[in-house]
């Protein structure tokens, strides 16, 4: 799959975006996999641990923890996805458009994690989930083209918003934008890119930062596929 092209932001926006709400749904009806979120408990132990070094890292704690949190994390976003769904025109009009893209391929990653944890959660072994059996899922559930677009999504939205933020304009009109967004319902996306924002600026460059989350989880990935008795070592 390419990477989103700017004159189809809104449009990615939007369908992701759907493809959340449809995916999470199914939850109210009792649809979701059963290990759903022991597999997200998981995951989300394993990036901390993974990225400790990282969020003990002055320069890089924010940015740590806005990946960790809203871009790879185990939060339930099912109210962000409705309110954005229902504000969409307006969100278009309104954002600038280096934030709407930013959204965009943000949303993206979300949807693929998503479709890719429901997998895993439906593929794995009964009982505590271990290194083996998450591994063994893991193959299971996902392909490695679906992996590795995971990981350049993840790194696309960090270079973007690492673009923006050097960009004075793009980040006043953001902040500008607080209670606009409250009083249409799109409080959570702007808090999200705030964050995302914050966090960029405070690190002042992110290439070590980008090159060394996707380096790892390239890393970790190849060593998944290959059937590595300990994939997840240094």
């Amino acid at each position: 799959m390419a990477a989103t092209r700017t004159g189809d932001a809104p449009e990615s926006l939007r369908r992701h975006l759907e493809r959340l709400r449809e995916m999470r749904g199914r939850e109210a009806h009792g649809h979701a996999p059963p290990r759903l979120v022991d597999v997200k408990a998981w995951q989300a132990g394993r990036l901390a641990q993974t990225y400790a070094d990282l969020s003990a890292n002055p320069r890089y704690a924010k940015a740590t923890a806005f990946f960790l949190g809203d871009l790879y994390g185990a939060k339930d976003f099912s109210g962000r996805d409705d309110a954005m769904l229902r504000i969409y025109p307006i969100m278009v009009r309104t954002l600038p458009r280096g934030a709407v893209e930013t959204a965009a391929l943000a949303i993206e990653v979300d949807a693929l994690s998503e479709e890719l944890d429901r997998r895993v959660a439906a593929a794995i072994d009964p009982g505590t989930i271990t290194q083996d059996s998450y591994s063994r899922a893991y193959r299971q559930a996902g392909t490695r083209a679906e992996r590795t677009r995971q990981i350049e999504l993840i790194d696309e939205v960090g270079r973007r918003l690492d673009a923006l933020v050097v960009k004075p304009m793009v980040y006043t009109t953001l902040k500008l934008m607080r209670r606009p967004a409250r009083m249409l319902g799109m409080e959570d996306l702007q808090t999200f890119l705030e964050r995302g924002f914050e966090a960029f600026r405070h690190m002042g460059g992110a290439d070590e930062f980008l090159a060394t989350i996707a380096g790892r989880e390239t890393k970790f990935l190849n060593r998944l596929f290959s059937g590595h008795p300990s994939p997840f070592s240094d």
